[in-house]
């Protein structure tokens, strides 16, 4: 616990009182964001404002979870080592995403294929890698389960080895792929995914603690109610990092913001989120907890499904939602806290579905 705390603070302070000085260096160097002409006419005072801020964030969280990890004098383990590679390498292919649209002054970077291709490679990496590194238990960082509360018995091994790490890396970079872009579509009022975000995190801070006071193998526990997890606990303490630093960040970037993660850090958390919830073996309740994100990307295919179909009919005035209700009227500050609500209520429903389901597990003496 103590581990815990210390990344969750320490990230919160660095990126709290580092983030004026990135603002600084970036207006500096006129290193500032391009605002889509089709978008809101509010949108159009933003232009110019600082981008790239997700570097702090990544910062923040990787110092935070390293230096959490080294005062309590423990050695981070393997799944959370790889989910920060998928973190920073996310963040990697979305800097450079935001640094051609700096560069060449447009609201656009990477090329589709490219960006694509840059993320099928990060994720590939971490598929791989995650099926490695067994622990003294015979317990893997990921598992070739589809998995919702805790692997079900959808397994993919049904189909031979072969077929089963090939089904997984799809399985597993169609998450990779999905959250990323999903935070990258949340991210388009100032706060909105910086706030979704902490409450992800926050919530998977809990989850992972009570899956590591849990653990099969550790303690005497039925085997219908722990939980088949190689490092909770680093998990809880990676979560502990992001939540913090996704805090300090949101000081500068809620309304009016100062500051935009941009590309470089929606890309990351996406892969964040991503990956603790394929080591965590909770993939399809991360969807649940981080149901607001789902909602938003599910409203853009809706609208270009639609749209396609229908000839140019358009279900929603705007595509992500959020700009739906922008032209409706609806201020940005009201539509943040109103989302907010809604991606607080989805992460409550969410956990208690874990617990429930841990619960009706116990049997007539529990």
């Amino acid at each position: 616990m103590r581990a815990i705390v210390l990344a969750g603070v320490i990230s919160t302070l660095i990126s709290l009182f580092g983030t004026p000085w990135v603002i600084r260096y970036l207006n500096k160097r006129q290193f500032g964001q391009f605002i889509r002409q089709d978008g809101p006419a509010s949108h159009h005072t933003k232009r110019g404002t600082p981008t790239m801020g997700g570097v702090v964030i990544i910062f923040a969280a990787v110092v935070g979870w390293g230096l959490g990890n080294l005062i309590a004098h423990r050695q981070p383990n393997v799944s959370s080592v790889l989910v920060v590679g998928l973190m920073l390498g996310l963040g990697l292919v979305g800097f450079l995403d935001d640094g051609i649209k700096i560069t060449r002054e447009r609201s656009l970077g990477l090329k589709a294929r490219w960006k694509i291709a840059l993320q099928a490679v990060v994720g590939i990496t971490f598929s791989l890698l995650a099926l490695q590194f067994p622990n003294g238990r015979g317990v893997y960082p990921a598992s070739k389960a589809i998995s919702f509360l805790r692997d079900t018995s959808m397994d993919l091994a049904i189909w031979g080895p072969t077929v089963a790490v090939i089904g997984f890396v799809v399985w597993s970079n169609f998450l990779i792929t999905a959250w990323s872009n999903a935070v990258n579509l949340t991210d388009g009022l100032d706060g909105l995914a910086t706030g979704a975000a902490i409450i992800f995190f926050g919530a998977y801070v809990l989850v992972n603690i009570w899956q590591s006071n849990q653990l099969c193998g550790v303690k005497n526990f039925d085997p219908a109610t722990c939980y088949q997890v190689r490092d909770p606990q680093d998990l809880a303490i990676l979560s502990a990092a992001i939540a913090g630093a996704s805090v300090g960040f949101l000081w500068w970037n809620t309304s009016p913001a100062k500051i935009f993660m941009g590309d470089t850090g929606s890309l990351a958390l996406g892969g964040a989120i991503a990956g603790i919830t394929i080591v965590s073996r909770t993939e399809i309740l991360g969807g649940i907890i981080g149901g607001l994100f789902v909602i938003i990307v599910l409203s853009s295919v809706i609208q270009i499904g639609f749209f396609k179909i229908s000839g140019g009919k358009r279900v929603f005035r705007m595509a992500p939602l959020h700009h739906h209700f922008e032209l409706l009227g609806w201020g940005e500050v009201t539509i943040v806290t109103r989302f907010w609500i809604v991606a607080i209520l989805l992460s409550g429903f969410g956990m208690g579905l874990f617990y429930a389901q841990w619960v009706s597990n116990l049997g007539p003496g529990g």
